[in-house]
C-alpha cells in the first residue's frame, strides 16, 4: 500500500508536499492516491489550502472533470485555484468556460495576478477573438499589469496570432524591458504575415541590444523565409545558424520542411528531408505530418506510400493526427481505397479524421458516401464543426446536388448550432453557379453582410461566363475591384468577360488593378515523376500589350506507350 496513515503520522505539510510533487511531475495516479489518503485521514482540506492544491494537481494532469469537482466544493477559492481552472480549461479547448471562471473571479472580488492575465490572453488566442483580447488588455492596463513582461509578451503573442501585428508593435514599442521571448514573439508575428524583411530587422536589432536569439528565434526566422518561398534566404539563415555555433536540431529541420511545403515548393521539401536523413537526424511525427501534404501537392502516391511505410519501419506508430494527414494525402493522390483503409483502422476518431474522409469522398464524386459518413458521424456522437460543413457542401457542389446542399446549408444554425461563415456562402454560391442559378447566387451574396472570399469570386465569374450572364458579372465587378483579392483567377476571368464583350477600356482597368496590387497569374505547371525524381515542367509565355510574343525554350518529351522515347528542345512562335 503506497500511502497509509497507520504506517506513520501524516501531516498537512506532508500532504501539501506530495500534491506539489504530483503537480510538477503531472503524476495523476499517485495524485489520486494522495487525494484518497487525504480523504480518509480526516484532515481539514481547507488548511494549508490543500483543496486548491488538489485543483492544481488535477488541472496540471489534464483531468479537468476532477479539478472541476474539487473546485466546486471550495467556498472561497483563492487565486491559485482560479488560475489553474482557467489554465486547464484553456489548454483543453474549453475557452468559453475559461472566460467564465475569470468572470467568477471578478465577481468574488479577486482581480487576479499577472499569471491570470497571461493565461486569459491565451484563451483569446484559442477563440481567435481579438475583441475579447482588447478587453483583457484594457482591464490589465487598468489594474497595472500591462508593464509586467510576461503580460506584455502574452499581449504581443495574442495580437500577432489574431492578425493585428500593428497593435503588437505598439505594445512592443512601449515596453521598457524586453526579454528573448518578447523579441521572438514579435519576429514570429512579422514572419507569419510574410514580412520577413521587418522580421530580419528586429532579429538584427535584438542582437545589437545584447540579447542572443535562442533556437526558437532562429527556427521562426528560417520557417518564415521558407513559407515565403525564399529558399536562398532560408538556407542562408540555416548556414549562419551553424556558423554561430548552434547545431540545427529536429525542430529546425521541421521548420524548414514545413515552410517549403506551405509555400508549395514540394521539391525543396523532399530534398531537405533527404538531407535530414543523411545528416543522421531521425524524423518524428511532426516531420512526417509536415511532409505528407507535399505528396498531395505533386500527386505522388509513391512518395506518400514510402512515408507511410517509413512510419511503421521506424516504429513511430500512427496517432489520430497523423492518420488524418495520411487520409488527406491519399485523397489528394486519388486513392480513395487507401484513405478508407487508414480511416477504418483509427480506433478512436476525432473530428479531423471524419472531416478528411468526408472531404475525400466528396472530391472523388462519391457524394452519397460522403453524406452517409456525415450521418454516421452524428450517430456515433461526434459533433460536426465548420470544416465538416465546408466538406459536405463542397461535395454537393461538385456533384450537382443543389437541393440537398441547400437543405444542409439552411440547417447549419438551427439544427447544429454552427455559425454560417464566408466559406460556407462561397460553397453554396458555387453550388448555385454550377447549376446555372446565377441570379440566386448573386442575391445570396448581396443580401449577406459578409466579406466575399476569393473562392466565391472565381466561381461566380466562371458561372457568369459559362451561362452567359455578363450583366451579373458587370454588376458584381465594382464590388470585386474594390477588394484586395489574394488570387488572380477572379481578375483574369472578369478581364476575359470584358474582352469577349469588346470592352477594352475595362480590360485595361482590370489589368491595371492587378499590376498595382502585384497580383499576377503564375504560369501553369505539372509534375512528372521519372526514375523516382520529381520534375516540374512549366510553360512560360512572354506577353506584351495583350499579345503572345514568344514562348521560351523548353524541353519537350516525346512519350509513347508510357515510355519517354527522346528529349529535344523546341522553340515555338
Amino acid at each position: 500500500m503506497p500511502f497509509s496513515s497507520k504506517a506513520f503520522k501524516l501531516s498537512q505539510d506532508w500532504f501539501a508536499t506530495c500534491l506539489h510533487k504530483c503537480l510538477k511531475e503531472k503524476a495523476l495516479r499517485p495524485g489520486k492516491q494522495v487525494h484518497a489518503t487525504l480523504f480518509t485521514s480526516g484532515i481539514d482540506i481547507n488548511v494549508w489550502s490543500l483543496n486548491s492544491k488538489l485543483v492544481g494537481m488535477y488541472a496540471s494532469c489534464g483531468d479537468v472533470r476532477s479539478a472541476r469537482l474539487v473546485f466546486d466544493k471550495i467556498q472561497n477559492p483563492n487565486v491559485f485555484a482560479m488560475n489553474w481552472m482557467v489554465l486547464a480549461c484553456t489548454f483543453n479547448g474549453y475557452y468559453e468556460e475559461a472566460i467564465g471562471y475569470f468572470c467568477l473571479m471578478q465577481k468574488l472580488g479577486n482581480v487576479g495576478n499577472e499569471f491570470t492575465f497571461s493565461i486569459l490572453l491565451k484563451t483569446c488566442v484559442g477563440l481567435m477573438d481579438v475583441k475579447k483580447g482588447k478587453e483583457v488588455h484594457a482591464l490589465g492596463k487598468k489594474v497595472g499589469f500591462e508593464d509586467e513582461v510576461s503580460v506584455s509578451n502574452a499581449l504581443i503573442d495574442m495580437y500577432c496570432k489574431c492578425g493585428e501585428v500593428c497593435y503588437a508593435q505598439r505594445v512592443f514599442d512601449r515596453m521598457v524591458k524586453r526579454d528573448v521571448a518578447t523579441w521572438t514573439s514579435m519576429i514570429c508575428g512579422y514572419c507569419n504575415i510574410g514580412k520577413t524583411g521587418q522580421a530580419l530587422v528586429l532579429f538584427e536589432r535584438m542582437k545589437l541590444e545584447g540579447l542572443e536569439p535562442n533556437d526558437f528565434t532562429w527556427n521562426a526566422m528560417i520557417a518564415g523565409y521558407a513559407r515565403g518561398g525564399d529558399s536562398i534566404g532560408a538556407f542562408a539563415l540555416f548556414s549562419r545558424m551553424t556558423r554561430e555555433g548552434l547545431v540545427p536540431d529536429m525542430v529546425t529541420w521541421n521548420a524548414m520542411i514545413s515552410g517549403f511545403v506551405q509555400s508549395q515548393q514540394a521539391g525543396e521539401a523532399f530534398k531537405l528531408f533527404r538531407d535530414m536523413l543523411v545528416s543522421g537526424i531521425k524524423p518524428n511525427h511532426v516531420t512526417l505530418t509536415g511532409l505528407l501534404p507535399a505528396c498531395g501537392l505533386t500527386g505522388s502516391i509513391q512518395r506518400g506510400r514510402e512515408i507511410h511505410g517509413l512510419m511503421y519501419r521506424m516504429g513511430l506508430g500512427i496517432n489520430i493526427f497523423i492518420a488524418s494527414a495520411i487520409i488527406d494525402m491519399y485523397s489528394k493522390c486519388g486513392s480513395v481505397k487507401n484513405a478508407q483503409n487508414v480511416f477504418d483502422r483509427i480506433p478512436v476518431k476525432n473530428i479531423a479524421s471524419w472531416n478528411a474522409m468526408i472531404g475525400c469522398y466528396g472530391k472523388h464524386g462519391m457524394v452519397e458516401l460522403s453524406i452517409q459518413l456525415f450521418e454516421r458521424m452524428q450517430e456515433e456522437g461526434m459533433q460536426a464543426n465548420e470544416v465538416t460543413f465546408i466538406c459536405i457542401l463542397s461535395a454537393c457542389s461538385h456533384n450537382g446536388l443543389v437541393e440537398e446542399g441547400l437543405k444542409i446549408f439552411r440547417s447549419m444554425k438551427e439544427s447544429y448550432g454552427i455559425e454560417v461563415g464566408k466559406e460556407h456562402y462561397a460553397c453554396v454560391a458555387d453550388l448555385l453557379c454550377r447549376s446555372g442559378r446565377m441570379l440566386e447566387a448573386y442575391e445570396l451574396v448581396k443580401e449577406k453582410p459578409i466579406e466575399v472570399p476569393d473562392s466565391f469570386v472565381g466561381a461566380f465569374f466562371n458561372g457568369c461566363k459559362i451561362h452567359g450572364r455578363k450583366d451579373l458579372a458587370k454588376m458584381m465587378a465594382q464590388d470585386i475591384l474594390n477588394m484586395e483579392l489574394k488570387k488572380p483567377g477572379g481578375y483574369v476571368t472578369l478581364s476575359n468577360i470584358y474582352a469577349a464583350d469588346g470592352d477594352w477600356e475595362e480590360v485595361e482597368n482590370v489589368r491595371k488593378i492587378m499590376k498595382e496590387s502585384n497580383n499576377h497569374k503564375k504560369p501553369g505547371y505539372s509534375w512528372l515523376e521519372k526514375m523516382n525524381l520529381l520534375e516540374r515542367k512549366e510553360k512560360v509565355m512572354k506577353v506584351r500589350k495583350g499579345k503572345v510574343m514568344k514562348v521560351r525554350k523548353e524541353k519537350v518529351m516525346k512519350v509513347r506507350k508510357g515510355k519517354v522515347m527522346k528529349t529535344r528542345s523546341k522553340r515555338r512562335k
